[in-house]
């Protein structure tokens, strides 16, 4: 046998083996059924969900001095934060907030950051929200596994349809407790 038959027997046999090795890039990926955890750290994490809703959702009717805690009234140009009042030629102050606030974001990043993607983060706060309205409509882990495999049916399109719903009235009652705000 020439080397040159040897050599296109090896370049044959390339493509096959790499054809082999290779992977899909647009492969279908496969659900996740998150289970709910338990103990000390996933109770302070609910503790501390509750602190962020409560701040977000009750600090517009904190009233202070007679108008609202926290209000950017772009009509007036006016920002009032608690007992100041910032004006447009206020921008100098602002700035220094937002520096300090982006600065401290990165220190505190720096030093905790697992503190706050774990417990305070927005995403994790009403992904651990919505984790919990769907364990309440579909059932744990399991019983959703199983309803994911099994066919469509009645069953199945009740739990579909209650689990859209579910998420209507969340954004419908979301709007309905901040409506009195943006109606002063």
């Amino acid at each position: 046998m020439s080397s040159a038959d040897s050599e296109s027997n090896t370049s044959a046999s390339q493509p096959a083996a790499a054809a082999e090795n290779t992977q899909e890039l647009y492969s279908k990926t496969r659900k996740l059924h998150v289970r709910s955890v338990t103990g000390r750290f996933a109770t302070w994490r609910w503790i501390l969900v509750w602190v962020t809703q409560l701040l977000f959702y009750g600090l517009p009717w904190v009233q202070w001095d007679g108008r609202q805690a926290v209000l950017f009234h772009l009509v007036e140009r006016k920002f009032y934060i608690f007992g100041w009042v910032f004006w447009p030629q206020d921008v100098i102050y602002l700035s220094l907030i937002l520096i300090i606030s982006a600065y401290s974001l990165f220190f505190f990043t720096a030093i905790a950051g697992r503190l706050w993607c774990g417990y305070a983060c927005p995403q994790t706060v009403y992904t651990e929200i919505f984790m919990w309205l769907e364990e309440k409509i579909e059932g744990d882990h399991n019983k959703r596994r199983k309803l994911d495999a099994a066919p469509w049916d009645g069953r199945k399109s009740r739990f579909v349809a209650r689990s859209i719903s579910s998420g209507g009235w969340w954004r419908c009652g979301r709007a309905l407790l901040l409506w009195p705000i943006s109606r002063r």
